[in-house]
């Protein structure tokens, strides 16, 4: 039953994948509509973070960054159906990519790990970067609690080779690869679950944890971390500029790492923020005296 349901949600998104990319991005008006005048969804999460973020910026601004966040919003998930089915040539038209440190990396031998922010449209960039550098591209990702949605967002991520990494079951997904060359995403602005065993730094103005996770594991495999810039030439075309960001995490204080990441990723979003996640609750956990002994900023 199950499969079936699967095989009959899938013809309905690959259908739709099909449609011209301007039929697609009106439907995404109509959709960013909805969610922002209508359902007003996480309106307001989305105006204090944008509020918070750029307190000296004019509230007309803020209003016109918080508008376009929900067009990308809407465009994301749009454009996520649309990979569905889209070629590799037709990517490779609308999205550019400067992937020179990973031929580097590769020729000398070494594995690499990618500290990504949460910016639009990491769905594109994902399957982008896996067929135009020369790594086996691994990608961490949280399991959806609908196994349906689970299978078809996977099939996306995988659909030229991607392999797929659960994050509930990361130490033992990354086993068949510890001795091959990978190169390892991870999204490293998650807020993680529980802020007595993050790392505490100054986000955008204020106290906010980061996991431990990403650091850890860079520095207990002795491997280089890369990061990006994510920017919009215009809708639909993206162009991601990859750096290196620490050749040995191991030779850096314990969170030092971390804040370099978290400078780098708010230069991104000052850059072009209404590309970044502002409704994800990123400081709903509020600093307290007794997380002192992890502020690393």
């Amino acid at each position: 039953m199950q499969k079936l349901l699967y095989n009959l949600v899938f013809g309905f998104f690959y259908a739709f994948s099909l449609l011209p990319w301007r039929v697609l991005y009106l439907l995404s008006d109509f959709a960013a509509f909805l969610l922002r005048d209508v359902l007003g969804y996480r309106r307001k999460v989305v105006a204090d973070n944008i509020a918070f973020s750029f307190p000296d910026m004019p509230e007309a601004e803020r209003r016109q960054i918080a508008r376009k966040f929900y067009n990308n919003f809407t465009d994301n998930w749009i454009e996520t159906i649309k990979l569905i089915s889209v070629s590799k040539e037709n990517l490779n038209r609308r999205i550019t990519g400067n992937f020179e440190v990973f031929y580097k990396l590769h020729a000398e031998g070494k594995s690499v790990q990618c500290n990504l922010g949460h910016f639009f449209n990491w769905e594109i960039m994902t399957l982008h970067t896996g067929i135009n550098q020369p790594f086996t591209f691994l990608t961490v990702y949280l399991p959806q609690s609908n196994p349906i949605m689970d299978r078809l967002i996977n099939y996306v991520r995988s659909r030229w080779g991607n392999p797929q990494l659960p994050a509930t079951d990361m130490a033992r997904a990354i086993i068949p690869w510890r001795k091959k060359q990978f190169l390892l995403a991870l999204g490293a602005d998650q807020s993680p679950a529980n802020p007595e065993h993050a790392w505490w730094l100054n986000f955008l103005g204020r106290p906010a944890p980061f996991p431990k996770g990403p650091e850890k594991f860079a520095r207990s495999m002795h491997i280089p971390v890369v990061m990006m810039t994510t920017t919009r030439k215009k809708r639909g075309h993206y162009h991601y500029d990859y750096y290196l960001l620490a050749e040995d995490p191991k030779a850096l204080p314990e969170g030092e790492l971390m804040r370099l990441y978290v400078r780098k990723l708010e230069e991104n979003i000052r850059l072009q923020p209404e590309l970044y996640l502002w409704s994800h609750k990123r400081w709903k956990h509020q600093w307290q005296d007794k997380y002192s002994s992890l502020w690393v900023d």
